[in-house]
């Protein structure tokens, strides 16, 4: 597998007494000054280093025989969405269907990560998904604005979550945090983490209207130290969505805070990503940049609608059996 790239000045650890397991956060969590302040000393991301170190990584490719398992890595990591005003739970239900058995002709194609809808589909696809293993994750929280009371935002996860709802997609008050409101934004994040019980909570931040690099930081880790499982760019209903630069960043970030405190964060980009080979980019960066224990479902997720198609039409030209072995992702 391919090692991590060295360090470069856009992927320093932050410093400031943030080392060391188990480090507690509430003398940074206390106060909106505190909290301000810790966020705002986090290493300031060079936009140009990052931008040309994804352009980099992204013209990285794998060996050939190396991306039948790739296409097969990605189908797993895929959350098969549908988040339409339109949507019937007939198409729920179909849909569902697609994320057990995504190509009918072939038992040996693997299931989807999970099928993620409105929170009221969540009973349509739990009953059609039953115990395959196939994760419902329900939006939740005035998605996609994120503009709604508290006690709304949490009775539409706790609605969801009874429904049977496997994993929540929050989205966060992007209006608070780019008013500098952070201590807000990361106490929703904490009460909607508590509603959750044992579903796990993946906080959106839509990237495209945080505006700058520095600030997809201190999201991901306001997200990661109010208890996110996972972090996620975008709603997909913004433009621009998900990134390979963005998507870089916050790599950064989980596999700087699992430095800090030994915890594991996932990370989803979602928006846009419809091809195999967009999705093998990410791949490549995924390994690059946190390293081979987030090359897996439980810590890193496609959100698309159509990328599922292309990796099925890939992964039949190239079935041939011959991707077995240690060497995945050796660059060719």
């Amino acid at each position: 597998m391919l090692g991590r790239m060295a360090s470069s000045p856009t992927t320093d650890a932050p410093s400031a007494g943030a080392r060391g397991q188990g480090w507690d956060f509430s003398d940074v969590t206390h106060s909106d000054a505190t909290l301000r302040r810790f966020l705002h000393g986090l290493p300031g991301v060079d936009q140009v280093g990052a931008d040309a170190r994804a352009a980099a990584l992204g013209t990285r490719s794998i060996k050939t025989t190396a991306k039948a398992f790739a296409i097969d890595l990605a189908i797993r990591m895929v959350d098969l969405t549908t988040l339409e005003g339109a949507d019937t739970a007939g198409k729920v239900r179909a849909l569902a269907s697609k994320a057990m058995r995504p190509d009918p002709s072939d038992p040996t194609c693997p299931a989807t990560a999970a099928v993620c809808v409105y929170p009221d589909m969540v009973a349509t696809a739990r009953q059609t998904l039953g115990t395959s293993g196939v994760h419902v994750a329900a939006v939740a929280t005035a998605f996609p604005s994120g503009r709604a009371a508290l006690d709304i935002k949490l009775a539409d996860t706790r609605d969801a979550v009874e429904a049977g709802a496997d994993e929540i997609d929050m989205v966060i008050d992007r209006g608070a945090f780019l008013s500098g409101r952070y201590l807000q934004v990361f106490e929703e994040i904490v009460a909607v983490r508590e509603a959750c019980g044992g579903a796990h909570l993946k906080v959106i931040f839509e990237t495209g209207e945080l505006q700058t690099y520095d600030n997809v930081r201190r999201a991901s880790w306001l997200a990661m130290m109010a208890g996110g499982h996972f972090i996620k760019t975008s709603t997909g209903k913004v433009q621009p969505a998900a990134t390979l630069p963005v998507t870089m960043i916050m790599l950064e970030a989980v596999r700087d805070f699992r430095e800090a405190t030994g915890r594991m964060v996932g990370v989803k980009p979602a928006g846009g990503i419809r091809s195999s080979k967009d999705a093998i980019k990410y791949l490549v960066v995924v390994n690059e940049v946190a390293g081979n224990d987030w090359l897996d479902p439980d810590w890193f997720r496609f959100g698309a609608s159509t990328l599922l198609n292309d990796l099925l039409m890939q992964r039949t030209k190239m079935r041939t059996g011959r991707y077995s072995g240690p060497d995945y992702f050796t660059l060719d």
